[in-house]
């Protein structure tokens, strides 16, 4: 028997695959035979709720598409879905707001899962002179404000070691959400200009150091070139789907000149 395309079994094993698990496996890590998930994923038998649940949360799916298992099996979505600006969420808002102050006078802006632009503070802002009017027109992408050649694409000055970066990045969301929207911001971020790449390596290391321990972001300026290190943080114990899917993205500078720039800019804000 073969599940359909939009029932449970079929979804269940198309996360099963997307996570490279054998059956067995995957019926191990759950607790159950093999033979019951076989069952499950051709349809003859009909999971629990709490064996939706169960083997969701052992294939690390997204929560907004456990919710979308849960509905394919029959049954309510387990995990809310409210916007950002919802009442329930002001403390989250909150927190994003305090993060994005609190790393002032450097970079940091938070972004939802398909990178659009949610929130950030005003050192982002100052980085962002130059860019065409339209890419900040409307719903902000920030991956293709950072590669379009309208974009900030021409005053990065490791523009191939960026662009890997971003796509690699990219790519891995892909496989571990199959999001057709991001898979669809890929093809249009490697359709742009595609930048000649250093001979050499050395963009990749931070100032001061002989090793690379990081891609930076390094950025032309009317000063001293500026140079970043990104990080990544999320709410590791959301069960709210919104607020599952937001990122705050924080740059550090790598070196003297760039904070001191940055606290510059900062002073004449």
């Amino acid at each position: 028997m073969k599940a359909h395309a939009d029932s449970f079994g079929f979804l269940l094993r198309q996360w099963r695959q997307r996570r490279r698990l054998s059956q067995l496996a995957l019926a191990l890590d759950a607790g159950i035979s093999q033979r019951h998930l076989s069952f499950l994923e051709s349809g003859r038998s009909h999971p629990s709720r709490d064996m939706v649940l169960q083997l969701s949360r052992q294939l690390d799916v997204p929560l907004r598409d456990r919710n979308v298992m849960l509905h394919s099996a029959g049954y309510a979505p387990f995990f809310p879905q409210r916007p950002l600006d919802a009442p329930d969420l002001s403390i989250a808002r909150e927190i994003i707001d305090r993060i994005l102050r609190g790393h002032l006078p450097h970079p940091a802006l938070a972004v939802d899962r398909h990178w659009t632009l949610l929130s950030a503070n005003a050192a982002v802002h100052h980085l962002l002179a130059g860019v065409a009017p339209h890419l900040l027109d409307g719903d902000v992408n920030v991956l293709r404000l950072s590669l379009h050649p309208e974009g900030l694409a021409s005053r990065i000055l490791n523009l191939a070691e960026w662009r890997h970066h971003v796509l690699t990045r990219l790519g891995r969301e892909i496989e571990r959400s199959a999001d057709p929207v991001l898979a669809a911001l890929r093809n249009e971020l490697e359709a742009f200009p595609v930048p000649v790449p250093v001979a050499a390596r050395s963009d990749l290391a931070v100032p001061g150091h002989s090793q690379a321990i990081a891609v930076p972001l390094r950025l032309k300026s009317n000063a001293e070139p500026l140079s970043f290190l990104a990080t990544t943080t999320v709410f590791g114990t959301a069960v709210d789907v919104t607020l599952s899917e937001v990122t705050i993205e924080a740059f550090f500078p790598t070196d003297k000149e760039t904070a001191n720039m940055m606290a510059v800019l900062d002073d004449g804000t």
